[in-house]
């Protein structure tokens, strides 16, 4: 039995990513009038198939059938730059609108985790304490 869950594990992963999203998202802010510039997004890459595929355990008939646990799970985003798009003359696309608008649904997704975390640390507080 693992002394931390692995959904402390997805939760930390996600962290990663909302700290990486913030991170573009304040370059993006930063650069607005940087001419050239192109914005950068931060997105997941198939997520949910890889914590399906981490968290299932199938049935091997064969020795040569390949695991579920084998596939790499460490990072499920990465930060790509947006290139099809410009919004100014200068050759910038970066829209601070849309940039703002990310900022703040990105800043309540981390709170979320944060609160999150702070449940299972919680939780884990009350059974060490022996529900005192």
């Amino acid at each position: 039995m693992a002394f931390f869950p692995d959904s402390l594990q997805t939760l930390e992963n996600s962290l990663g990513y909302a700290s990486a999203k913030n991170h573009s998202i304040s370059d993006n802010i930063a650069n607005v009038d940087t001419p050239g510039y192109k914005a950068k997004d931060v997105e997941f890459k198939n997520v949910l198939q890889n914590e399906l595929k981490s968290s299932l355990e199938a049935k091997r008939t064969h020795s040569q059938h390949i695991p579920f646990n084998h596939f790499n799970t460490d990072q499920s985003y990465r930060t790509v730059t947006r290139r099809n798009t410009m919004y100014n003359h200068n050759g910038n696309n970066v829209d601070v609108d849309k940039e703002m608008a990310e900022l703040a649904d990105n800043q309540i997704y981390y709170q979320a985790l944060v609160d999150r975390i702070n449940g299972k640390f919680s939780s884990l507080k009350t059974a060490i304490g022996g529900g005192n």
